[in-house]
């Protein structure tokens, strides 16, 4: 079942003025409960502007926003369950970090929502350790902390809301290869036990083919693929003539197709490419 489902969602900024823009043009998806799917595409291809209509952040131009097939605006006096139901880390989040202590911050979500004491501190506690922050860092002043750390805690006051969908854009952006791979892992892992639904925004195909099952590309405001993973990378020579980047691994199973080797061309992850090639292989293949 599709938790959340869009039909013909178009947003124009500054529509009426000599600045009018279309940043989303006529863009239907379902996503599926549970689901992690990541969505793909240039700076300026309006994938930011979709997911900002999930939680109610942006009002669409037209077009509906279905989440668990209620139409989100039917009611605005239900927004703001929207935005509980639906949490969104934004680019660069450690900015917004404004609390005097690591626990405070994180605590700042769940607080709204009128929990209890202890919901609480059981929401801190269980959501700090599952991104890595340490007990101890939970008295510390955030502003103490390193990049990475920061960025930690600001997705962890996110999660603490535990809401059914967690949508988080460009989680990674500035943050060293090391860095990427902790919070792309830790994401992965809140996944797999919280059973929610995840979208993971970003411009690089490389960090996405590893954790997302399903992927959206996004291309001058528009849809342009959506499917599994697997069937995405299909189209990888479609995806590259509009300007992305595919992963290595793929690249390199084109050209050996470019060659003659009869192998399929879906491969996206390392571990995959193995599987492959050995099955290849088998069947009497010669590389």
């Amino acid at each position: 079942m599709a938790i959340l489902k869009t039909e013909n969602l178009t947003y124009v900024y500054s529509q009426g003025t000599p600045f009018e823009k279309t940043a989303v043009n006529n863009v239907s998806i379902e996503i599926e409960k549970g689901e992690f799917t990541g969505i793909i595409g240039h700076t300026g291809s309006g994938k930011s502007t979709l997911i900002q209509h999930f939680n109610g952040l942006l009002k669409p131009t037209s077009g509906r926003i279905y989440l668990d097939g209620q139409d989100i605006w039917e009611d605005k006096s239900k927004i703001r369950q929207v935005r509980f139901r639906v949490g969104l880390v934004f680019q660069y989040p450690e900015y917004q970090i404004f609390e005097e202590t690591v626990y405070k911050d994180i605590a700042f979500g769940p607080k709204n929502m009128r929990l209890s004491e202890h919901e609480i501190d059981r929401r801190v506690r269980q959501t700090a350790a599952a991104v890595g922050i340490s007990e101890e860092l939970l008295g510390k002043s955030p502003f103490e902390l390193s990049g990475g750390e920061k960025r930690r805690v600001a997705i962890a006051g996110v999660m603490a809301m535990e809401p059914e969908v967690l949508i988080l854009d460009e989680p990674t952006a500035g943050l060293d290869p090391k860095g990427r791979g902790i919070i792309l892992e830790q994401i992965k892992e809140y996944h797999r036990n919280m059973g929610c639904t995840v979208l993971l925004v970003s411009h690089s195909m490389e960090g996405v083919a590893r954790y997302a099952s399903k992927i959206l590309v996004m291309n001058k405001s528009e849809i342009f693929c959506y499917g599994k993973t697997s069937d995405v990378f299909k189209q990888s020579d479609e995806i590259e003539k509009i300007g992305l980047s595919v992963p290595q691994i793929t690249r390199v199973f084109n050209l050996m197709r470019k060659k003659g080797i009869d192998i399929e061309n879906d491969v996206y992850t390392v571990k995959y490419a193995k599987e492959k090639i050995l099955e290849y292989l088998k069947s009497g293949g010669k590389l």
